[in-house]
């Protein structure tokens, strides 16, 4: 029975076993410790291998299986008269499920100008100057009865010149962003520098953000003209029960506030059936309905205490929070598994590229040392080849070679030669004075060929024939030692016109100068 510390892994099933091996292969971790986090893990090695590396922090599938197993059943609320008795139905059958409505997505479409044609242009431009003039004079009164003392002053005029908040005349459409802008700066100055932390942005904007973070978004429109605005605002939106609970983060709240008066909040009263104001509304992503369905999950309408604002809210809340959790939950598995997944193929293509990497280097070494064999075996097979012909060419060259002249011959140079070669030692022999420089190199290459007196070896010389497209180097020099003179292998220069009737020569070797060279070199 195999068992690691107080671990019996006989007692785990083929599968448990299988990922306990995965697990301990990419964390080297002991199986006394494995098994526990597998366990905690519901044998995911993916979800283990994430908590060993990041850390072991909120369980997101134990989260999410306690979320779905906790998510209570919807039962019939009983929050009026009506509901309570058409509960209690006979045969005990429930009312079916309302289903809450769609909360449509609103893009403020921007204002288009149609220019009339040409032709019709011509024809009521007499009309359009007629009337530019009439408004012209028409304001101009306007702004002249606006000196009037208030008392006396008509009403239609001070209505027509109110700005900012409550002013319904002038007001430009402006991109999302900078109406939120304008309806918040608005607000400040009516009621002062609130902490309602409005967002700053078009309203398609906030529902795309609280359907990507989970968060309800709270949706406030109001009408400046109304009656009860500025009772709701200051009493209950204002209240520091109503801005402490939209501020607090555990409630997951965005708030967007609109101006009916601007396009874009005038729209969004229009699709959201806004029969009364202040309007208020609570949108939430219900995954029940679909997957990315945004509904609305409350109303409220019209004038209502703070207290009872924040307990329809914190009901709305309370009923569609454990929704939002299991998606949450869902999604934070999902994320912990796509980075797992992220990591894994990244650590893949990583050892892939490592492995690339050395099966080129691999390849190559190989290369280099096939071409350093080939070369060596090149340089080898010429330097043979080098050798073969220099030997051929010492053998033909000896048969060229005029024999020593005798005694009575008188036009000769007699010279001692120091050969390099110690069994060599000293030679004296007499030349001609006609006798060229390369001749006497000549001789002395191939003194050993010359020296020989085996007959057999003689006539195979005579046979021997100058190879082709081989040119002879000597490795050697001949000089005067006194006064020091080299000689060159000159075809032009001969013995009588260069050192005279007798002479002391040497031999000196230059082969060994040349290796020196070439150890220095390597």
């Amino acid at each position: 029975m195999a068992s690691n510390g107080a671990i019996d892994i006989s007692q785990l099933t083929l599968e448990q076993r299988s990922a306990l091996e995965q697990y301990t292969q990419v964390t080297a971790q002991d199986v006394k410790d494995a098994v526990p986090l597998l366990e905690r893990s519901q044998w995911n090695v993916q979800i283990a291998i994430a908590k060993f590396f990041d850390g072991e922090g909120p369980d997101p599938v134990a989260e999410a299986m306690a979320a779905q197993n906790d998510i209570p059943r919807q039962a019939p609320r009983h929050e009026n008269l009506q509901e309570s008795l058409a509960a209690s139905r006979p045969f005990g059958r429930p009312l079916p499920r309302a289903r809450p409505d769609l909360a449509p997505r609103i893009v403020p479409q921007p204002q288009t100008t149609h220019r009339p044609p040409f032709l019709l242009a011509i024809i009521f431009a007499p009309f359009n100057f007629g009337y530019r003039a009439i408004s012209t004079v028409f304001r101009t009164f306007m702004y002249i009865f606006t000196f009037l003392p208030a008392s006396i002053r008509p009403r239609m005029i001070t209505t027509s010149m109110t700005s900012g908040w409550k002013g319904t005349a002038g007001r430009r459409m402006l991109m999302p962003r900078d109406t939120a802008a304008r309806f918040k700066r608005e607000f400040e100055e009516e009621y002062g520098n609130t902490s309602l932390p409005f967002y700053e942005g078009g309203f398609a904007q906030a529902l795309d953000l609280a359907k990507k973070e989970l968060k309800f978004l709270l949706i406030v429109l109001m009408s400046p003209e109304h009656d009860d605005t500025e009772s709701f605002t200051r009493d209950t939106l204002l209240s520091p029960e109503v801005v402490s609970f939209i501020n607090d983060p555990a409630n997951n709240i965005i708030l967007w506030g609109g101006n009916v008066l601007d396009s874009e909040a005038y729209q969004v009263a229009a699709e959201y059936n806004c029969t009364k104001f202040p309007f208020s509304c609570l949108v939430c992503l219900t995954p029940k309905e679909g997957s990315t369905r945004m509904s609305i999950v409350k109303r409220l309408v019209g004038p209502m205490s703070s207290s009872t604002y924040i307990a329809e809210i914190q009901t709305a809340i309370n009923k569609y929070a454990p929704d939002l959790a299991g998606v949450r939950a869902e999604r934070t598995a999902q994320e912990v598994a796509r980075n797992l997944r992220t990591e894994q193929d990244s650590a893949y293509e990583r050892s892939l590229a490592r492995d690339r990497e050395r099966a080129r280097q691999r390849r190559e070494a190989e290369a280099a040392a096939a071409l350093a064999e080939k070369k060596a075996r090149e340089e080898a097979e010429a330097a043979e080849l080098r050798a073969r012909q220099r030997e051929q060419w010492r053998r033909w060259r000896a048969t060229t070679i005029p024999p020593e002249p005798n005694a009575a011959s008188k036009d000769v140079v007699r010279l001692a030669l120091k050969m390099p070669d110690d069994s060599a030692g000293r030679i004296v022999r007499k030349f001609a004075s006609s006798t060229t420089m390369e001749e006497l190199y000549a001789f002395v290459e191939c003194y050993d060929l010359l020296s020989s007196s085996d007959e057999e070896d003689m006539d195979e010389k005579t046979d021997r024939e100058p190879p082709e497209g081989y040119k002879h180097e000597y490795q050697f020099r001949i000089a005067s030692p006194m006064p020091r003179v080299v000689y060159e292998p000159d075809e032009g220069a001969t013995l009588g016109s260069t050192i005279g009737r007798s002479g002391n020569l040497i031999v000196e070797s230059i082969i060994s100068e040349e290796s020196d060279d070439d150890q220095d070199a390597e």
